[in-house]
């Protein structure tokens, strides 16, 4: 399926690179943004194409600041993903959208939930951390030590984050049996959006983790359209604990653990949530 790919300049003079399935042909036709997870860039994501297309959902997407094609924005907020999402509407001439982030993208999907409350129709997330300043949250219980070092070094600050990142090597024990067959098989997708987000450096990922350790710039209740968080049970790399946190804070989350799956094999049940997608945002 074929991905049309383009550049927009923000108001404030960043490069944002975006992409757009194209219109499904179908009258019913709902657009859906993707928003990818650390360290991705922001294209589709190719094993749901078919079953998306089958519901009638166009994909847009974007690489976020530092990533592919994207400028770096220095201080972005969890909460300036929302305005650089309207902006990628804009420049696509899409007004109505739903929003579906996997992983680092979960919060970015939950602020256009929050603060364009106008424009976005329905919210996805599956595997998405909370806030680092969650009250009440034991935040690193059940997580991988690899991701435990990367977090902790995010809320020290950026220099130590940056050293953390170069320095270490993905930890293994973050994913589970599960994650390696789903990234050895229906989703080996990653290994080429991973290398293609990682291949100008780490700007993207040392932005991702500040921002979602750092307070997030806007409050969960703020959310109107209806939200489906889903987590799988055996997640190490983010634990199923931070989906729990996040429906209850969310007034307009409904929450589906899937039992057993981890942080990438959940999204072997993602059409599920492409389901409710497509019938809440309609």
């Amino acid at each position: 399926m074929i991905v049309h790919e383009s550049d927009l300049v923000t108001v404030d003079g960043r490069v944002l690179h975006a992409y757009d399935q194209g219109p499904t042909g179908r009258f019913d036709e709902l657009v859906v943004m993707w928003h990818a997870g650390a360290p991705n860039i922001g294209a589709p994501p190719d094993p749901l194409f078919e079953a998306a297309l089958s519901l009638g959902l166009r994909w847009i997407g974007y690489d976020r600041p530092g990533y592919g094609g994207s400028a770096p924005h220095r201080g972005a907020t969890v909460a300036d993903a929302a305005a650089d999402a309207r902006q990628i509407a804009d420049h696509l001439g899409i007004d109505r959208f739903a929003v579906f982030g996997h992983s680092g993208g979960g919060p970015r999907a939950l602020a256009c939930g929050a603060l364009l409350t106008e424009r976005v129709s329905a919210v996805l997330t599956i595997s998405s951390p909370a806030p680092g300043r969650a009250a009440g949250l034991d935040y690193f219980a059940g997580m991988s030590a690899g991701s435990v070092r990367e977090l902790r070094a995010a809320v020290r600050g950026r220099a130590e984050l940056e050293q953390v990142l170069a320095s270490e090597e993905f930890d293994p024990e973050s994913f589970i049996p599960a994650d390696e067959a789903a990234l050895n098989g229906s989703w080996s997708w990653f290994d080429g959006i991973v290398r293609a987000g990682t291949a100008h450096g780490l700007d993207g990922m040392v932005e991702d983790d500040l921002g979602t350790m750092a307070p997030w710039g806007f409050d969960l209740a703020q959310v109107k359209a209806p939200v489906l968080i889903m987590h799988g049970t055996g997640d190490r790399l983010v634990p199923s604990s931070h989906g729990k946190w996040l429906a209850a804070h969310c007034p307009a989350a409904e929450l589906r653990l899937v039992p057993g799956e981890g942080h990438i094999s959940v999204l072997n049940y993602a059409e599920h949530g492409l389901t409710w997608l497509a019938e809440h945002a309609r």
